[in-house]
């Protein structure tokens, strides 16, 4: 069996193990400390925490392909379809049991900063956290860059007395990150969402593109909706139903549960202020649209006049008023630019020009 090596938290020494490419961290941790080893693979790790009361292995996995797993399924005695999901990215957020295995799976999401919003921006970027939570161990796997979990160790690792909760711990702690980083996506989008309405209503000439900038803020919207919406069935299970779950970590989970309530209700509501300024941009273009057609009707008026003194003297009959007259040719001009100056008064006094 392949070896690696503990150290500080990023990604260990490796051997040829095919499981090991995944592995990023693996230790075990007693009474919510870490135990520094030298050396130490998972099936070691496992042995370890089951022979020391309050142990437990926390196991992080980075995109682990089927071959990888295998190994590691065997070890940890993990039920093939929750092997089958780990593998596969693109999983519902959920929550299921396979014996006394729990499978956890978040989809993580993260604002990506930018300057303006144009219509290809790139608003939220998301990934795939999942967590196997045993008894005596727990699995953090992570599909995509959105969240990544070297904070969370980090942060556990400095309150031995959280983390001596076991498993359920981690579990909080991952998805404490995954929700606080919702609240930072959510402020991103508001600082979008305001910039777009400030665009709309703004008295400035017409910006191309306007709509496709929010319909495609609409589109991220949505991709972050399928992270933030499903979640909460799982939450409030997690809350309630769980009874592997210490007592004193169901105020931890609480605490989530209304960070998530509140990203909830600001995604609603952003998806309401998002048709909102939409439907009034719609309502402007048609205004728009009906200002230039009044417009082009308004010179087809005043060109009419024209064209019907134009016409009457196109038909060449003998007996035209003033045809013999030497300032008749100069009195139809001023007739025409007379009337058509008196069809400009009255077509700008109601407002069509």
């Amino acid at each position: 069996m392949g070896r690696i090596l503990v150290g500080d938290g990023h990604r260990p020494t490796m051997t040829a193990a095919p499981e090991h490419e995944a592995i990023v961290d693996c230790a075990v941790y007693v009474d919510g400390i870490r135990q520094q080893l030298d050396t130490l693979d998972y099936r070691e790790a496992l042995a370890a925490a089951r022979s020391k009361r309050g142990a437990f292995v926390w196991l992080g996995l980075h995109a682990p392909a089927q071959e990888q797993m295998k190994g590691i399924a065997e070890a940890f005695g993990l039920h093939e379809l929750a092997v089958e999901d780990v593998v596969a990215a693109g999983q519902r957020p959920k929550l299921e049991q396979f014996g006394d295995v729990h499978f956890l799976v978040l989809r993580s999401a993260r604002f990506v900063p930018h300057e303006r919003l144009t219509e290809n921006s790139e608003v939220v970027e998301t990934g795939q956290i999942m967590l196997l939570i045993g008894d005596d161990f727990v699995i953090t796997v992570r599909h995509g860059e959105a969240c990544r979990l070297q904070p969370v160790r980090e942060r556990l690792q400095n309150k031995p007395e959280l983390l001596k909760q076991g498993p359920w711990a981690v579990a909080y702690g991952v998805m404490d990150h995954v929700v606080d980083l919702y609240l930072v996506t959510v402020d991103g989008i508001a600082q979008d969402v305001d910039a777009l309405e400030e665009a709309v209503f703004a008295r400035e000439p017409k910006s191309s593109g306007r709509m496709q900038r929010i319909y495609q803020l609409k589109r991220e919207l949505v991709e972050f909706k399928r992270a933030v919406l499903p979640l909460q069935r799982p939450m409030f299970t997690l809350v309630t139903d769980i009874p592997e779950i210490p007592k004193e970590l169901r105020k931890y989970f609480r605490d989530v549960q209304d960070h998530l309530a509140r990203v909830v209700e600001q995604v609603s509501g952003f998806d309401d202020l998002l048709i909102s300024i939409m439907q009034a941009r719609l309502a402007q273009v048609t205004v728009d649209q009906n200002n230039d057609m009044r417009k082009i009707a308004s010179w087809a008026a005043i060109a009419a006049v024209w064209t019907a003194i134009a016409g009457v003297y196109g038909m060449n009959f003998k007996h035209m008023p003033e045809l013999e007259w030497q300032f008749g040719y100069p009195l139809v001009l001023g007739v025409m630019v007379g009337w058509s100056f008196v069809v400009y008064r009255l077509l700008r006094r109601n407002r069509w020009l």
